[in-house]
Parts: structure tokens; sequence; C-alpha cells
């Protein structure tokens, strides 16, 4: 089956030449094309997609979308497989894409998604740790009641679908959100009964360091995307985001990290009212 990777860009060129060459060392797949959406800026990132040959094209900032860009782009794609991915992951090894699309290909779901790893010592490594485990596991529609909300957990920062099922379910149906479009596909994926699975074996170090403003403004936007999609709040959390919590402020004892025992009740507080503000939002 053949594969299109799709990978938004803005402002990148300290990842290009790195992502690109992990892309091109990938074996045992067929990839079609490569397409890397540029969101005009003012750094290299144009002339490092020239020099290294790279498939492009550029759009104005005004224009881009986390939703309605990616959908484009996936719409015109003619391979069996879509890849979607954000320009700052570090590809593990050369069967990263093999082992994220293999799946796929055997039809035993209908869209997958990659580990991520961290390779900071922030909070984010222990939660990277909760929610990517060391197991592969497969999630469907029987698993609303035990996880809830959970089921639709879903990372485009390394994901794949079967382009038919992404066609067929008009992929974000033209909507436009400020993040968590990949929650709103696997929504329409599980809910449909389609079934999707997490690769374990297929890894990417995927870290940030937030400052408390931008992690405030991140929750913002996650809380705006729950008030457009208010038919999410009828899935229990169960209380997923306390277990989180918990994990990664035990973990950071066990380790003795003392900037996370420092950060973690500031962190704590921004995702929560981030969160609540973003849902509070008048239009």
């Amino acid at each position: 089956m053949t594969i299109d990777i799709i990978c938004p860009l803005y402002n990148a060129e300290r990842y290009i030449m790195d992502l690109n060459k992990n892309i091109l060392k990938q074996v045992d797949v067929k990839i079609n094309k490569v397409i890397y959406i540029l969101t005009k800026s003012k750094d290299n990132s144009e002339k490092i997609l020239n020099e290294n040959n790279c498939d492009y094209d550029v759009i104005e900032p005004i224009t881009f979308s986390h939703s309605l860009t990616r959908e484009k782009y996936a719409m015109q794609s003619n391979a069996d497989i879509l890849v979607f991915i954000t320009q700052d992951i570090q590809i593990q090894g050369d069967k990263w894409l093999y082992n994220l699309t293999k799946s796929i290909k055997l039809n035993e779901c209908e869209a997958c998604y990659s580990k991520q790893l961290c390779n900071n010592n922030t909070i984010e490594k222990y939660i990277r740790e909760k929610n990517y485990p060391g197991e592969s596991f497969v999630v469907t529609s029987e698993n609303i009641g035990k996880l809830g909300l959970k089921t639709f957990f879903f990372s485009d920062a390394s994901s794949a679908i079967r382009k038919e099922i992404f066609v067929k379910l008009n992929g974000y149906d033209g909507k436009e959100f400020p993040t968590n479009e990949d929650m709103y596909i696997a929504y329409k994926l599980i809910t449909k009964g389609y079934k999707i699975k997490y690769c374990a074996d297929s890894e990417v170090i995927h870290s940030h360091k937030f400052t408390l403003k931008q992690l405030y403004k991140r929750y913002y936007d996650t809380g705006i995307f729950f008030r457009q999609n208010k038919y999410l709040e009828k899935y229990k959390v169960n209380n997923a985001g306390e277990e989180l919590a918990k994990y990664a402020l035990r973990r950071a004892i066990q380790e003795k990290n003392v900037k996370v025992l420092f950060d973690f009740i500031p962190n704590m507080l921004a995702r929560f009212i981030g969160m609540k503000m973003g849902k509070s939002r008048r239009n």
C-alpha cells in the first residue's frame, strides 16, 4: 500500500533536514509522496526545502488551520494510507513508518498512532510515560464504557489513517479547530465502528518546554475545542486528569526531580485555568 506523509511547517529550519533524512531512511514501506506545507515565515525553511529537493507548498499565515490545512492535502492525496506528522518529532529507527502502518495494511484497524517519548526532565516526561505505555493495544467502541473520553485519545504528531476511511468520514467536516483535530477524527472513527491502534513499536521523540503562558494558551485552545464539540461532555473523564497528575507527581518524587516538584502546582493550575477559560469563552 502506498503512503503519503503530510507535514505542516512553520519556522522549521532547525527541524527539516533531520526530519526529511529520517523519513527517507524508512524501510519496508512504499512512500508515494512527502508533502510539506510551509506557512510563510522569515527563517530559512524554504531554502532548506529546496536544497533537499523536497515537495512543498507555501501558504499565507492567515490561511493555516490545524484541521483545514491537513484536510485539504489529505483529500488531494492518491495514496492508500495518509500519515500525519508534526515538524518537531524525532523519528526513532528505520522501521518507524512500517510499524505505524503495518496493522492498517493487515486490516487489523483503520488508524494508528505512534509512541511518543520525551527527552527532557520536565513534567511532560512523566505525562508521556503515562499516555504512551510500553505495550500496543487497540481501542473500539466497546472500550467507551471503561475508558470514557480517553477512548478518543489520538495524536497526529505521528499518526496514520486509511485514506478511503478518511474520505468516507469526510475528514474534519470542513471545520476549523484551534487544536485537537486528531481527537475529532478519532471520535468519528470509534463511533462509526472502526478501530484505532496504539503502536508502541513505532517511536518518536516529541518534547516541549512550555512556559506557563504557553501552557495556558495550549489548554485555552483545548477548552475552545471542547466548547465547539459539547457532545463530548457526555463521555466520562473517569478521573483521567487526576490520575495523570498523581502519576506525574509520584514519578517526580521517585526521581527526586526538584524542578518538576517546584513547578508542579503552577503547571497544573495553568492547564486547569486555561481549559476552564477556553470552555467558557463567548463566541
